[in-house]
């Protein structure tokens, strides 16, 4: 059995991932940050997940990178937008996988973990620079050179097992690994019960998943912030 750390965010994608994992045997530690986010309610799927897809651990660090600003999820003066854009939206909190991918890395070398899971995905995705191959990649190449476990010829892997699915992929996949995607939560403003506004990004991307793959969407809208 192979002993992993798997960053859970409380949503679609990492949800599906940690299920990967577990599918395939792994011991599972799961790990979330309250990073400055506009809610709480992620951090509270987070823990949901956790217990219903059966991980070993769950551990919650405050790690307050939001205090830097810059971004729509963590500076409330920053309107999340609810139309599709161009470019790098608003939402990207500067260098947040690199921060939290660093920390599993810690973790992990202290459990002895040869994995790092990340729900990162490229195809059905907003646009960050840190959800792509080549920054996965580069951070496998970093881990090996960083870490204890490297310089002594141990594998560390950084997996990203969705990188290249379309959203309706991951919930398929997730929906056979029997994902309750109702304790997850994806929205960038949902309100403090979870419920989410159906108009951000993240919102519109989850439903047409959910549309593309003909599973019936459990997501319970309605919330703002």
């Amino acid at each position: 059995m192979t002993r992993a750390v798997v960053l859970l965010s409380g949503g679609l994608d990492s949800a599906t991932a940690l299920a990967i994992a577990r599918g395939r045997g792994d011991e599972c530690y799961t790990l979330a940050f309250d990073y400055g986010q506009r809610h709480r309610a992620e951090l509270a799927a987070a823990r949901r997940v956790s217990v219903a897809l059966g991980a070993a651990a769950h551990r919650e660090m405050a790690l307050p990178i939001g205090d830097f600003g810059g971004s729509a999820l963590t500076d409330r003066s920053i309107a999340v937008p609810e139309t599709p854009s161009t470019g790098i939206p608003v939402t990207y909190v500067p260098a947040r996988n690199t921060v939290f991918l660093s920390l599993a890395l810690a973790w992990a070398e202290v459990i002895d973990a040869g994995r790092i899971v990340i729900g990162v995905n490229a195809v059905d995705y907003s646009g960050y620079p840190d959800c792509r191959p080549e920054f996965i990649a580069a951070f496998q190449a970093l881990a090996r050179l960083a870490t204890k476990r490297g310089v002594e010829g141990g594998a560390l892997v950084i997996d990203a097992p969705l990188v290249t699915f379309s959203k309706a992929d991951i919930v398929r996949r997730g929906t056979e690994l029997g994902v309750d995607y109702s304790l997850t939560v994806s929205c960038y403003q949902a309100d403090g019960d979870g419920r989410a506004c159906g108009r951000c990004d993240s919102c519109r991307l989850r439903r047409q998943g959910f549309a593309a793959a003909g599973v019936p969407d459990p997501t319970r809208y309605g919330g703002r912030t």
